[in-house]
């Protein structure tokens, strides 16, 4: 549990990595690397035309791990968003390889050995997760656990507010920070289109798509919006390149 103590102390921390600026989701995401001791952050949030969308990454490896989750479908942040949080504090141990044996695999070649997935939920409003990952093997501690938490519910202010600020200007961006991949979402109402399927269906063979090729599903994304790849739902193949 947080104290009162402890939550001054956090603000003072997150109002320090903010300085004259307003506080945002990377100031957050700076304060836990303080407090949490882990190598780095990302946050994703939920949306109707795919499962999830990364909007912010401390570096290249949590933008990394954000881009395999959305590619295979599964790993621990799936998991939170679902049923609560998940903490994979070694992700070579038989529990980690058995429940995601592609994005474990995935996830070690990139250097990262530990994560622990916050879901962003308000009462039983799911906003997103938030991703944090670890280069060596270890759990949190209680109070690095605590401390994450506390400014996990910061992040969930600060994307509500992000979504109201969108409402009232008339455009769907949630928040103001991060690197979004509108491509993707383009790409499957594409190939919902093409296929005559659902949504979901269409992701799903677009993430099919990427991992039998083993690339990135915003490049293969880009190549269907470019009009250079074409889904056919009369073949066994994923895709067909024009």
């Amino acid at each position: 549990m947080v104290t009162v103590d402890r939550r001054v102390q956090l603000w003072g921390v997150l109002v320090g990595h903010a300085g004259d600026v307003e506080v945002a989701l990377e100031h957050v995401a700076a304060a836990i690397l303080t407090v949490a001791g882990v190598t780095g952050v990302a946050v994703t949030v939920r949306l109707p035309a795919t499962p999830r969308e990364a909007v912010y990454a401390s570096d290249r490896v949590a933008a990394e791990l954000e881009e395999l989750t959305l590619m295979l479908g599964e790993g621990p942040s799936v998991d939170a968003l679902a049923d609560g949080p998940v903490f994979a504090s070694d992700l070579t141990d038989a529990e980690s390889t058995m429940r995601w044996p592609a994005f474990t695999d995935r996830a070690l070649a990139v250097g990262v050995r530990a994560v622990f997935s916050l879901p962003l939920r308000i009462g039983a409003i799911r906003l997103g997760v938030m991703d944090l990952y670890r280069d060596r093997p270890g759990s949190l501690g209680r109070g690095q656990l605590a401390d994450a938490l506390m400014l996990a519910d910061t992040a969930c202010a600060l994307l509500l507010d992000g979504q109201r600020d969108g409402a009232a200007s008339g455009t769907s961006v949630p928040v103001r920070a991060g690197p979004h991949h509108p491509e993707v979402h383009q790409a499957t109402g594409m190939i919902s289109i093409q296929l005559g399927a659902s949504i979901a269906v269409a992701l799903a063979r677009l993430r099919a798509y990427s991992y039998a090729h083993d690339r990135r599903l915003r490049d293969v994304a880009a190549d269907v919006v470019a009009r250079q790849l074409r889904f056919y739902p009369d073949t066994t193949d994923h895709g067909n390149e024009s």
